[in-house]
């Protein structure tokens, strides 16, 4: 199925001679995993299905995980779910190409770490949010409002009343 050095990467020469239609499910699931070279995840799990078609093999892929990130409000390291759904196509000739620009390897192996890191980097939020009430930082002390009310924070409002 896949080696351990490169968990994404899976063996799919066998359904390039099997009948239009023919697919396989391979499935994830991993506590922790690093997609080089800058992307850890956690709680990664998922399905690809992997099928025939005339063009090429047709990978749909349905995964979900976990990144940690930081709020933009409070600065406080958090965890933010992620999923992904997405079909591409890796193409038996140049002349059938999607614009993926995906081609099967003559070896059989098609490595799906690429594409998944793709896609999870596309669904982290420019700004992520801790929580969708964050109430930030003091603009005066740095005191992170969700944790203690300052006296700045007290004054500021007291103003506004």
């Amino acid at each position: 199925m896949s080696h351990l050095n490169h968990p994404l990467r899976l063996n799919v020469g066998f359904l390039i001679n099997q009948p239009i239609g023919s697919s396989r499910d391979f499935h994830f699931d991993f506590p922790d995993i690093h997609l080089n070279p800058d992307l850890d995840l956690n709680k990664f799990a998922g399905v690809a299905k992997i099928g025939r078609t005339p063009q090429g093999l047709l990978v749909q892929g349905k995964f979900q995980a976990v990144v940690t990130t930081e709020c933009v409000r409070c600065l406080t390291d958090f965890d933010q779910t992620l999923e992904i759904n997405f079909n591409d196509l890796y193409a038996f000739t140049a002349r059938t190409v999607s614009e993926s620009g995906l081609i099967m390897p003559e070896d059989g192996h098609i490595d799906l770490e690429p594409l998944i890191r793709e896609y999870m980097l596309i669904e982290i939020p420019i700004s992520p949010l801790c929580k969708p009430d964050c109430k930030g930082l003091c603009v005066y002390c740095g005191e992170n409002l969700n944790e203690t009310i300052c006296e700045h924070y007290q004054q500021r409002m007291g103003s506004i009343a």
